[in-house]
């Protein structure tokens, strides 16, 4: 079928090749893991266990009778040695589990349910008691999403393995090497939403991940969709626009047009839950980048330091380094690697000392307009960060600053180097305070 492009974007180098080839290799045991109560968007959870207890790997530890909330468990094996605050990849502190690792590790016993005996209920229960949630970076909770209103009809299922983001290759890795449980996680999704079409989205730069899922599918239904390469081609509002034609309207969700869009990790966790009783307690994360000696696609516990995986793949070649949580475009830079990984630790990259910058001086506005140019959401940046810099809430918001997906485009092209996308973030919840009022 043809597949339409969105407006704006653009190309920017891949840097993927550092790690693309590279097959998924299983991390060697860590001493301590950190488990953080809250991981996901929505409601932080409460410690099911205490300091000095000892827990399994697959235990549920921390839970919330919230709806949109969803549980934690350990990783590994181990004792509780402290419940506190400790470093998250927001730059903030969060309540955690910290859990000493046993040596000797038994393997976690799994179920092996027979799926089509089993109701939908029963299936989402098992995707909410294995506290799956999406993992492209955003970790909304599966189950909830698995339960749009009674009002918004789903009748098209998206799968995202456009993966746009520069360096980041674990969804490549996940399409090529578990091609069967992307497809089976993505039937499981079109019968729990009642749909009868569904689309797994992957870039054109992206072949042999196409080939791989196009050998493996046997079912009519799903459709396999080859996407232009373009930033920001994974965002939910243009993946639904370029795949099906259809606009998500300002404020809206993609429920609101009638489809609903997943992660291939999240296909697998979703999977993996429902036929195993297996809870999510590790995912693929690309470490990578030009300053790591050895970049690799890493299968990872959840709660593995930064420090772990770095030395894992040979160590910092140079520094200084800037150290990315997720991709250079969206993700975080690190002040510290006893930051743990999380459910949507999607990468790890490592800058070289001439992407390390410490000087954040920036200029004004030349008015060159080469955000708006390449905007995906048909924004004015230029307009929206000087009203933001000035602390012009009721303006920002007035020029529409709530529809930015915060892409980074706008500070990647910029000639002055104005930190928009910062800018933005600060002036959002600002905007929520004044509108809520």
């Amino acid at each position: 079928m043809e597949v339409k492009q969105f407006l704006g974007g653009i190309n920017i180098p891949h840097y993927k090749s550092f790690s693309e080839k590279k097959a998924i290799k299983e991390t060697s045991l860590p001493d301590e893991i950190v488990i953080p109560l809250s991981q996901h968007t929505g409601a932080p959870n409460e410690p099911l266990v205490k300091v000095g207890d000892k827990v399994v790997a697959g235990q549920k530890i921390g839970a919330s009778d919230k709806f949109v909330s969803a549980p934690v468990h350990a990783s590994l094996s181990g004792t509780v040695t402290a419940i506190e605050p400790r470093p998250f990849m927001l730059g903030n502190m969060v309540d955690s589990i910290v859990i000493a690792v046993d040596k000797n590790q038994e393997s976690i016993e799994l179920s092996d349910n027979d799926l089509e005996k089993m109701s939908n209920e029963d299936i989402r229960a098992a995707v909410k008691e294995a506290g799956v949630v999406g993992m492209g970076g955003a970790a909304f909770p599966t189950s909830v999403k698995l339960s749009p209103p009674p009002d918004k009809k789903i009748d098209t299922l998206i799968i995202n393995g456009c993966e746009c983001e520069p360096y980041l290759t674990c969804d490549h890795r996940i399409m090529l090497e578990m091609p069967k449980e992307l497809l089976e996680g993505t039937k499981l999704l079109m019968r729990l939403l009642d749909v009868e079409k569904a689309y797994i989205c992957i870039e054109d730069n992206k072949d042999d991940a196409i080939e791989a899922v196009r050998q493996e599918n046997d079912d009519p239904r799903i459709v396999l969709l080859r996407m232009p390469t373009k930033y920001p081609q994974g965002s939910e509002k243009h993946l639904v626009k370029a795949a099906v034609d259809r606009e998500i309207p300002s404020g809206g969700l993609p429920f609101d047009v009638g489809t609903l869009i997943q992660n291939v990790g999240t296909c697998v966790a979703i999977y993996e839950a429902a036929r195993y009783n297996k809870p999510l307690i590790e995912r693929v994360v690309a470490v990578t980048g030009q300053n790591i000696q050895e970049p690799q696609n890493l299968m990872v516990k959840i709660g593995t330091k930064l420090s772990h995986l770095i030395e894992e793949c040979g160590g910092i070649v140079e520094e200084p380094t800037k150290v990315v949580v997720g991709g250079p475009m969206t993700g975080r830079a690190q002040e510290t690697l006893e930051v743990p990984v999380v459910k949507g630790t999607t990468g790890v990259v490592v800058l070289p000392p001439d992407m390390a910058i410490e000087d954040m001086d920036y200029s004004d506005c030349v008015r060159c307009c080469k955000c708006v140019e390449h905007c995906p959401m048909l924004l004015y940046p230029n307009q929206i960060s000087i009203y933001c810099e000035a602390g012009m809430v009721e303006e920002a918001d007035q020029w529409n600053t709530m529809d930015c997906i915060e892409c980074g485009i706008c500070a990647y092209v910029c000639p002055s180097k104005r930190p928009i996308t910062q800018l933005v973030q600060r002036t959002k919840p600002l905007i929520r305070e004044m509108t809520s009022n």
